[in-house]
């Protein structure tokens, strides 16, 4: 480890003490980032790019009060990180959820500032939501509080300064509510949100984008050592919208998808999942032990997808779902290829174990950028006022994914034409973002 990667983690460690996911996204970057700029870009080193690219251009935290359906009071935090703007406006979702703090938002946009950058659109890195916990809630109680919660952060996004999109616990019908409160306060309908309802100058696509586009990832990996995803035994974490079209779009190119999953257990379908079976999913509710009552299947409660003999592991949940011994279990039972479609799904020993491994492995930063990508396209119809058609919304996806792909590809690979995906996607990343910053000055 060179004096100046030892001298910068430290000084991370000591500025952001307390946030152990912003932490181990910045030592991901890090570790990768810094020997190449020490051979390539020396005079980067010296305008300090990568300590400027770590500190938020803008940090808010507001306080949110609504009222249930029983009158009663609450009072939550919502947040907004402004990470950076030296690409586009700054771009990335909202996040709804009681696990919200400062150090997941912090990680979730410095991977955005990555991710954004990799899709080759003209676009910033944000990341924001509340410590507000969805569920369980009626569809007024999650009106009064979106509006409530709207009604601070419209002083702080825009077309061209903000755009958020929805993430965990944000979906249409949160961005819809929120849509209306910031056009009611501003009088002003404009592509202030993604993740719109296709009624109303939403895209075509959007939420099978992350889905879609990580098989797409997925699919040209294989592709790159001479093998096909059709026949592959694919198990994935997650029930929600990834999950869900990233198990389908497996399914529609040829591979048997075995598992979903949510926080209570995993089900294991040996047969794999079909679309009547994944809607079946969808209808239970979290109540997943009734899946075996219908179909020749397994429930195991309390357990995670990585047990199963795969090909294919797409963790699709949430960050730090898959830890070292998990990824030792895959290796073991014989997975070539673990994709990630959630944001920092495997911990900082899992990726070292599966680095070490050989195998392939694709980081969220570039395996699941589709969903910010079509959030991107979906501005780029609001400035010009049209609606693209799902097959040009979705043929436009795939390029993108293919170019992250290859810019991974240029950046990560070895003079032995070993690929690391990871590499290549902090390189490709930063450089890119780096430039911008450069010529704009010291802003």
């Amino acid at each position: 480890m060179s004096s100046y990667l030892t001298s910068f983690i430290h000084y991370v460690s000591e500025t952001n003490p307390h946030q152990p996911e912003f932490l181990q996204a910045v030592r991901e970057v890090a570790e990768d980032v810094i020997p190449y700029l020490e051979a390539h870009a020396p005079e980067l080193v010296r305008q300090r790019l990568l300590e400027r690219m770590i500190e938020p251009e803008r940090t808010i935290s507001f306080r949110v009060v609504w009222q249930d359906d029983s009158n009663a009071i609450h009072v939550n935090r919502g947040y907004r990180v402004q990470m950076n703007s030296a690409l586009g406006p700054y771009k990335g979702g909202l996040r709804f959820s009681p696990t919200v703090n400062l150090s997941i938002l912090k990680f979730l946009a410095f991977e955005q500032t990555f991710k954004n950058s990799l899709t080759g659109l003209p676009l910033g890195s944000a990341k924001g939501g509340a410590d507000f916990n969805p569920k369980g809630k009626s569809d007024n109680e999650i009106m009064r509080f979106c509006q409530s919660f709207m009604a601070e952060l419209c002083r702080h996004v825009g077309s061209e300064t903000d755009v958020p999109a929805g993430d965990i616990g944000v979906g249409e019908r949160e961005i819809g509510y929120m849509f209306g409160q910031y056009k009611r306060l501003q009088n002003n309908f404009t592509g202030v949100l993604t993740g719109k309802g296709t009624a109303w100058s939403g895209s075509f696509m959007r939420p099978e984008a992350t889905g879609f586009g990580l098989l797409y990832f997925v699919e040209r990996m294989l592709y790159e050592t001479g093998g096909v995803l059709k026949g592959k035994t694919v198990a994935i974490s997650g029930a929600g919208n990834v999950a869900y079209y990233a198990a389908l779009k497996a399914i529609a190119l040829g591979a048997k998808v075995i598992t979903v999953s949510n926080s209570e257990g995993t089900i294991y379908d040996k047969n794999g999942f079909s679309l009547e079976k994944l809607d079946y999913v969808n209808s239970l509710n979290r109540n997943f032990g009734e899946y075996p009552k219908r179909y020749d299947a397994e429930y195991h409660p309390g357990q995670k997808p990585w047990r199963f003999a795969c090909d294919i592991a797409l963790p699709c949940a949430t960050q730090n779902e898959l830890d070292e011994h998990d990824a030792g279990m895959l290796l073991e039972n014989g997975c070539i290829c673990i994709a990630e479609g959630a944001n920092m799904p495997c911990t900082e020993q899992a990726v070292k174990t599966i680095l070490k491994s050989g195998i392939l492995y694709a980081p969220g930063k570039a395996a699941n950028a589709g969903g910010v990508a079509v959030s991107g396209l979906e501005m780029s119809q609001n400035r010009i006022g049209q609606q693209w058609t799902a097959e040009k919304v979705e043929n436009r996806l795939k390029k993108i994914m293919h170019d992250i792909h290859d810019t991974c590809v240029h950046y990560g690979k070895d003079k032995h034409g070993a690929i690391n995906y990871l590499k290549g996607a902090n390189i490709g990343g930063f450089v890119k973002v780096a430039a911008a910053m450069k010529a704009q000055g010291l802003v």
